[in-house]
This record gives C-alpha cells, sequence and structure tokens, in this order.
C-alpha cells in the first residue's frame, strides 16, 4: 500500500497539463452534444425509437440530455469528475450498441468511432481524475475554516 500511495503522490507532481486541456474538451464536447439534442428533441427520440426502447425513448431522451449537460459541466470544470463520468458511461455504451452499431461500424455518417472514442476517454478520466486545473483540486488545496 505505501508503494501505492508513493507512485499517486508522484503522478500528481507529474501530471501533464494537456490531459487538464483533454478533460476540458471532453467536457465542453459533451456539453455542446446535451445542447444540441435540447435543441433538436425529434432526432434523439427518432435515433431511440429505432431501438428495442421504442417504449421508453422520452425517458432516456431526457436522461442522455440531463447527463450529457449536467456531466460535461462538471467534467470541463473538474468538480465531482468521476461521478460525472458515472453517468456518461451507460450512455455511452447505449449509443455504441443499440444506436451506432446496427447501423454498421464503418458505415458513411456513423458517429461509432466517436462514440467509442469519448467512452475510452471517459473510462480514461473514470481512473484518471479530474487533475490539478480543477475545482476538485481547488478545493482539496483550500479548506474552508470553521
Amino acid at each position: 500500500m505505501y508503494i501505492l500511495s508513493k507512485i499517486d503522490a508522484w503522478a500528481e507532481r507529474h501530471h501533464p497539463k494537456w490531459i487538464d486541456v483533454l478533460r476540458i474538451l471532453l467536457g465542453l464536447i459533451l456539453l455542446y452534444k446535451g445542447l444540441y439534442f435540447i435543441s433538436n428533441t425529434q432526432a434523439i427520440v427518432a435515433l431511440l425509437q429505432n431501438t428495442e426502447f421504442e417504449l421508453w425513448a422520452i425517458t432516456i431522451a431526457h436522461y442522455v440530455v440531463a447527463a450529457h449537460i449536467m456531466g460535461g459541466l462538471l467534467i470541463a470544470i473538474g468538480l465531482l469528475t468521476r461521478v460525472a463520468v458515472l453517468f456518461q458511461v451507460p450512455v455511452l455504451l447505449g449509443a455504441i450498441i443499440f444506436v451506432n452499431l446496427p447501423k454498421g461500424l464503418l458505415s458513411f455518417n456513423s458517429e461509432t468511432e466517436l462514440s467509442v472514442l469519448v467512452l475510452f476517454l471517459l473510462v480514461f478520466f473514470l481512473i484518471e481524475g479530474s487533475g490539478p486545473l480543477s475545482v476538485d483540486e481547488f478545493v482539496k488545496k483550500h479548506p474552508e475554516d470553521k
């Protein structure tokens, strides 16, 4: 256990800034996708109606929009990053399995590759956490005086 603590401390001291930039971009992309779904709700409902979850289409659409907007914002600012990622993973798994794969892996206008990339980044940040350029790190370094 002592070795793991040393590795974690070393990783925190040598955390590259580009990983924080990547986290912020991922959060902004998810936020954008959520706003896109709000402005184009019929598109997401139409996507879901062609799947096994036709009866649940409206409920799932609301969850996807809320997860993308709230989760994207939280991931971008680095607040509760791992929790936000956990809410995103089922959305991306559902997008890959039920929406993108039936269209074909490499078909024209398929977002399968993008969905897989975003899922990979979400798993990465689930493990990595938010990093030093985040609200979580700020709160950890500046505890409230009681």
